[in-house]
């Protein structure tokens, strides 16, 4: 009984240490997107996060490190959402769309961390230089994955390097939702994933017949 109780208690603390670190990485994602990474101060973000300053030390050695958190640990929900939405789907193709789709919709969901992950993220000298950018990786690799696929279904091309084709693909990804986030976000994103996934399975060559593509016809 006495081990129970104590099994218990420790869930329930690690439950609350948990929720405490998701709030700070919440609020800072909100300072961040509001003020900069540079203008935001541990403070601003312990406050909207309902801590006590030195909290947040606890947690995370600086603010280089949290923002850094903020990417790994969003970027690994999302890698785990899209796996398993992409299980849903059926053939290359399908999953191609559907992870265009999700991601640009996923950051006109949030438009906070786009800015985070798009712009401020940028500006910290250790993200850029020294980080190994483990999730990053797995993103790549889950976009390597469908083109792979596509390739031995026989629906991409096989002759297209998987790497290039997969750092293409991020890479487009990642310009269309910078231009969005610096433009103060105009239009709706996700009206930019049926043009983007007809051009990388038709590319910009003219129809030798003439004929208009789907994201043409009325």
């Amino acid at each position: 009984m006495v081990h129970s109780e104590g099994g218990a208690a420790i869930a329930r603390n690690n439950h609350k240490n948990s929720d405490k670190r998701r709030r700070i990485l919440d609020a800072a994602v909100s300072v961040f997107a509001e003020k900069g990474f540079f203008q935001s101060k541990v403070s601003e973000i312990a406050r909207m996060a309902g801590v006590a300053d030195g909290t947040i030390y606890l947690y995370f050695k600086n603010k280089d490190d949290l923002l850094i958190s903020i990417f790994e640990e969003k970027m690994q929900e999302i890698n785990i959402s899209f796996r398993k939405a992409l299980e849903e789907e059926k053939g290359a193709r399908s999953r191609f769309r559907k992870l265009i789709h999700m991601h640009l919709a996923g950051f006109q969901a949030y438009p906070e961390l786009a800015a985070v992950l798009q712009v401020e993220l940028r500006q910290s000298s250790r993200f850029m230089r020294g980080y190994k950018k483990v999730e990053l990786k797995n993103y790549l690799d889950l976009i390597g994955e469908v083109i792979e696929q596509g390739q031995e279904e026989g629906v991409f091309r096989p002759d297209i390097p998987l790497g290039l084709a997969k750092r293409l693909v991020f890479g487009t990804l990642d310009e269309v939702v910078s231009t969005w986030v610096l433009a103060g976000r105009p239009y709706d994103l996700e009206t930019l994933a049926d043009p983007i996934v007809d051009l990388f399975l038709k590319g910009i060559q003219q129809d030798p017949r003439g004929e208009r593509t789907e994201t043409e016809r009325p």
